[in-house]
């Protein structure tokens, strides 16, 4: 039997095959993934030391543990001085920027959670899904809710949260700005219309200094052509109160020819909104700004 942190073990009866009792693996004993375990039962939230029997299965629900890139061993705990950014989750990343917050170190938290401490560094540095239990020991640990560690208000719109102690307000560079664009992703057009001014997300892709997306004839945004237009990327990060803006202004001109063949072979993805949208429409910024909120 073979295990990784994050694991469900599954004890069930060996006549009937009814599950009994399940409970998720937070502790490794050995780096190669064998028994025993530190479990946390999912019908008390203790954490037992388990040396499994033969009514007992590993269900796993992730992705296959990467070899260590420290110790090249399959399977291996994560090594607990590791701090890799970013964080492997969205989770996770709530998870370390909390500690960080209390000024608590991972062997502490683990402690106040029940768990130990590979397992908390697996929870920050790799994508994981914890059991309900897990969460509410490290909301405890974290003196925090789950709803907040789990990311509950995703569906707000950006801001509502506090502002990160000490924060600063930085001017981007054009290079800077360029740099961040670069990775494809939604951006806000904005332009007059005869209705008056509107701003619409589209699916975006950056070639060299260039935006280009993907539109369908009598739509909003191909009216962009011929139009002086600007463009706006940012992204926000509601769990560490910070963020970038970047705002990119000049004319939109429609991509006809080979040109346009070679922007449809080289989309990274189709647009979300889906739909035919043979189109593509080109900005090339005449004037690019941009700023960052982060902290000193």
């Amino acid at each position: 039997m073979r295990a990784q942190l994050g694991d469900e073990l599954v004890v069930e009866s060996p006549t009937t095959g009814s599950r009994l009792r399940e409970g998720e693996i937070v502790g490794l004993h050995h780096a190669d993934g064998s028994p025993p375990y530190d479990v946390r039962w999912s019908d008390t939230g203790q954490v037992t030391l388990v040396h499994p029997g033969p009514d007992a299965r590993i269900r796993s629900s992730r992705l296959p543990e990467q070899p260590h890139e420290h110790s090249g061993t399959p399977g291996t705990a994560l090594d607990p001085s590791l701090d890799p950014s970013p964080p492997g989750s969205d989770f996770g990343r709530r998870v370390a920027h909390r500690r960080r917050r209390l000024d608590l170190s991972r062997a502490e938290v683990a402690d106040r959670a029940g768990m130990a401490e590979n397992y908390l560094a697996y929870l920050e540095q790799r994508p994981a899904d914890p059991s309900s239990a897990t969460v509410l020991s490290l909301a405890a640990a974290l003196e925090t809710t789950p709803d907040v560690l789990r990311g509950a208000g995703a569906e707000r719109a950006p801001g509502p949260g506090r502002a990160a102690y000490h924060p600063r307000l930085h001017e981007l560079g054009p290079e800077e700005c360029l740099r961040l664009v670069a990775s494809h992703g939604v951006g806000r057009l904005a332009l007059s219309t005869a209705d008056g001014p509107q701003v619409l997300p589209v699916n975006y892709t950056l070639i060299d200094d260039t935006v280009v997306y993907r539109t369908a004839p009598g739509t909003v945004t191909a009216t962009a052509v011929g139009k002086l237009a600007a463009f706006q990327v940012d992204h926000i990060d509601e769990a560490m109160s910070q963020g970038w803006s970047v705002l990119m202004v000049g004319p939109a001109r429609l991509v006809t020819g080979p040109a346009a063949d070679e922007l449809t072979a080289r989309a990274p993805s189709l647009p979300w909104a889906g739909g035919d949208r043979p189109l593509w429409v080109s900005i090339r910024p005449l004037r690019i700004s941009g700023r960052r909120i982060g902290v000193e």
